[in-house]
Formats: C-alpha cells, structure tokens, sequence
C-alpha cells in the first residue's frame, strides 16, 4: 500500500504517524518544505521516499509531487495529513489522484462554521446561535437580538485566528470595518470549554474516544497569553459522550481522527460549537496514549492500512493533563524544582512550535494521574507564580 503523508515533520510528534504506517507494511512517501537533510532521523528512516516542495500552499506544485511519487511508486492508496491547515488540499489531491477518503464537497461540510451548525441543526444537537454576515445591517441586527458579547470569526478558519470579542456597539463597528466576505457572527457563550475527541474506524465506530476540559477558551487564551491547561476525563458525563457521538454520525467521519468542542453552559446544558475532523492540537495525541497505555499513532495506521480489528475501546485508565508555561512571566518553582515535585506524574516535558505556542503556551508539561484532585494540584504547581 502506497501512502501519501503531507508535511511529516509539523508538528514533530507527527513523524510518529509515518513510523507507524511503516511499521504495518505501508509504503510511506512524504511530501514537505522542509530539507531532507533537516529531517529528524526517526522519520528519514521511516519514509521511503519524499518529494520536497518549498510552497506547499501551491497547488500546481503539489499536484506535480503526488505526479512524481505516482511515477516511482505507482497508484496513490492513500493520503493524509492530520492536520487542520492541509484539509483542503488534501482532498483536492485525493480528488484529482482518485485516493479513497474525503473529497472537497466532504471537508466544505467540516470546515465552514455556519455549515457545520447547519448539520448540528439538522440532526438535533443544540449549538449556540450564529449566521454568515450578509451586511453591517444584517450584523447590527444580530447583535441587537441576541445582545452583546458577540463573536465575529471567519466562516473558515483554524482556532482563534481573525476572530473579534466585540462587547457594544462601537466595537461592532471597529471589527465590522476590519473584515471583508466570509465572516460570521455569533452569540458568545459563557461556560466550560469541553472537547469530545477521538478515532474511527472505515465504518464510523469509535475505535477510541475521550474528553478534555478546558481551563479557557482559546480566543481567552491567545489574547491574553495567560495559562493554559486542559485534562481529560475518565468518566464522559452520559450528556457530553451522546452529544459526541450523535456529532460524529452526523459528519460521517469515517476512518479518521475527530476533536468536537462543546461548552457547558451555566445551567448545564450543553452547545456543540464545532467539529475537526483531525486530532486535537499539540501533543493531545500523546495525551491519548497516557491516559489508556494504547498507541493511537499505530492504531491510526492499523485502520488506514486495513489491519484493524474492530473491539470495545480501550480503558481510559488515568487523568492526563496539558499544562503550560509563558516565557514573560514568572513562576513560583523552578523548573527543576518543578520536575522534582511533579516525579512520577510527569509523562512528558518539552518546548512547544512557536507555531502552536499562542494557544498552547511556550513550555508544556504532561502529567498523568487516576486521581483528578492530585492532577489538578499538579496543574497548579506548573502555573502557580
């Protein structure tokens, strides 16, 4: 089987996905901007060939690399990417190569906001209001029924990128004068940020599920370059695990990672706010193998090269949590003093891409734990100053 990874080297822990399609038999050939030379190790070994192409967002380009790997290795079986940035392009090529998976008409449906509560709506899950703005009059209108803090964000877009927190009139017409087509606005939601995030299998059956709460939104975060940290659960709440799954069902996400945020309004009820149809961000994938003692790397690869067999799945047997620190502030504990406390809670430490490092924090910890109270002590340990 000849499969296609694009940019095998963003984020690095993503070098883990071609060592495990490799390690089920897969011919893994890579398409990225980076030198071959400037490649970890553990990857150059685990690829095959790679096709290096300095503009990745150009599409002509792209197109003759999957032409050169096709000359070499034959028919394209497969292609991915697992990250948000790449969906588009990866189903145009899956398109134009004739790879199985999703299409462009596929990643419109998960990738556009107002879509999206477009099929919430449709299948019964309850999602905060929200529309594409038509007009500044439209956008007024908006807010004048629906009432102030808003939200105005680009239809597609990744995170908290463009996105405004407008609180009255004159900041609605600052943010309305600051963007073009494509926008849209929404009621802001107050609660607990959660995430229902996971993996399918070809029929659409969770091969692995779990759950993260959110110490903030990511706008919150970003704007502030304040603390960030999220954990997951061991028990879902019956509520939250129904509202991912009917999510999932509804998007058909098929063979592929999924990461539904949801928030959990002061009187309980829950709002889907959207879905991605890739992993969650940063190192939640390693997150996922803390918490189980599984491989989601291998068990991503085991589905996408056919060698999974379907069972219950696994046990999500400790609390594992992402906690951060910022280089402009200060910390209570060193960390030195820091690693010695956490000892054996600490799963993993390691500098965050400064690509991901506004949402996620600059220096992250990992920290495993069954018991939630002491993780969340540990949590506080990280971010006390």
């Amino acid at each position: 089987m000849n499969v296609v990874f694009i940019s095998p080297n963003f984020p690095p822990n993503y070098s883990l996905f071609a060592a495990a399609l490799r390690a089920q038999g897969a011919t893994v050939l890579g398409i990225g901007d980076a030198p071959w030379d400037s490649l970890q190790p553990e990857l150059r070994s685990a690829l095959h060939d790679y096709a290096l192409v300095p503009n990745m967002n150009e599409l002509d380009a792209m197109v003759r690399a999957m032409g050169y790997l096709t000359h070499r290795h034959g028919k394209i079986d497969r292609l991915d990417s697992n990250n948000e940035h790449w969906l588009p392009l990866e189903a145009v090529l899956r398109r134009e190569f004739n790879v199985h998976g999703q299409k462009p008409a596929d990643t419109e449906m998960n990738r556009s906001k107002t879509r999206m509560k477009a099929v919430f709506r449709q299948a019964g899950i309850p999602c905060g209001p929200g529309e594409l703005i038509e007009s500044r009059t439209h956008a007024r209108a908006f807010a004048r029924e629906h009432g102030y803090p808003v939200i105005i964000k680009p239809d597609v877009g990744v995170g908290a990128s463009g996105a405004f927190k407008v609180q009255d009139d004159d900041a609605l017409e600052h943010a309305l004068r600051s963007i073009g087509d494509g926008y849209v606005i929404e009621k802001f939601l107050s609660g607990v940020l959660l995430s229902f995030d996971g993996l399918t299998d070809e029929d659409g059956d969770l091969a692995y599920f779990t759950s993260h709460v959110f110490n903030d939104g990511i706008m919150e975060v970003v704007s502030g370059l304040g603390p960030m940290h999220y954990y997951s659960l061991r028990e879902l709440p019956a509520d939250l695990e129904g509202a991912g799954r009917a999510v999932v069902r509804a998007f058909r996400i098929h063979g592929r990672f999924f990461h539904v945020e949801l928030f959990r309004l002061p009187d309980g009820e829950l709002r889907a706010l959207e879905v991605n149809v890739r992993p969650p961000g940063g190192y939640t994938t390693d997150m996922m193998n803390f918490a189980a003692d599984i491989n989601v790397y291998g068990l991503w690869a085991e589905i996408l090269t056919g060698h999974y067999h379907k069972g219950a799945p696994p046990e999500r047997r400790f609390h594992v949590a992402h906690a951060s620190r910022r280089r402009h502030l200060s910390y209570a504990l060193s960390h030195e003093e820091l690693v010695d406390r956490l000892g054996g809670m600490l799963m993993m430490n390691t500098e965050m891409p400064r690509a991901l490092s506004g949402a996620m924090g600059d220096y992250v910890y990992l920290l495993r734990s069954a018991d939630l109270d002491e993780l969340k002590a540990a949590i506080y340990d990280v971010e006390r100053g």
